[in-house]
């Protein structure tokens, strides 16, 4: 068994939905467990994550950077650095932003910092870019809401929000399926590492 914790700050929403879909594909995989926790959870709770075997940490795309609340809990964790207590663990990462871009390629360096910092094993997204549509890279438009991977990000999910809320279905079908495909993936490579 594998337990694979999410660890997500949401400030509207949209990025819990992200994070949701992370939490299912996780918890879809056979001798898998996945718990969802936000920030304030994962700070309050912060030795439950020792025992865990992955950590998948997510936050919406502010200014180009993390959110308050994630920099906050990271800056809290700075006490299982100085223990290594998160040492070879299993690491990923997601974000979310209002637009296609929104500079979340800082945020995700920023997470996989923050887990390298910690002596963790990354895991990137393993997906090109519309692999689902691979025929949408050859238009004009470029892929579409359903495409997963449409913003061609290879450390983690990228989402985009635009102003739409979210429930009213953003992010979108395909940037939600992306996510659980990640959470997917980083639970089949923390078994197949745990077990080796």
């Amino acid at each position: 068994m594998a337990k694979i914790a999410i660890v997500y700050h949401s400030q509207f929403g949209h990025t819990k939905r992200q994070a949701e879909a992370v939490h299912r594909g996780a918890a879809g995989v056979d001798s898998a467990e996945a718990i969802l926790y936000t920030v304030k959870e994962a700070t309050e709770r912060m030795d439950e994550l020792d025992e865990t075997d992955a950590i998948i940490f997510g936050c919406p795309t502010y200014m180009g950077n993390v959110s308050a609340g994630m920099k906050a809990f990271q800056e809290d964790a700075a006490k299982k650095w100085f223990a290594d207590a998160w040492k070879d663990k299993i690491a990923g990462a997601f974000t979310n932003s209002s637009s296609f871009s929104g500079d979340k390629m800082n945020t995700l360096t920023s997470l996989m910092v923050f887990a390298m910092q910690q002596g963790m094993i990354f895991v990137s997204l393993g997906m090109k870019p519309a692999e689902n549509l691979p025929e949408s890279m050859k238009e004009i438009v470029g892929p579409g809401p359903d495409a997963h991977n449409r913003v061609g990000s290879y450390i983690g999910p990228m989402a985009s929000s635009f102003e739409v809320k979210p429930d009213a279905g953003s992010p979108s079908v395909g940037d939600i399926e992306t996510a659980e495909l990640y959470g997917k993936r980083v639970a089949e490579i923390t078994l197949r590492l745990k077990h080796n």
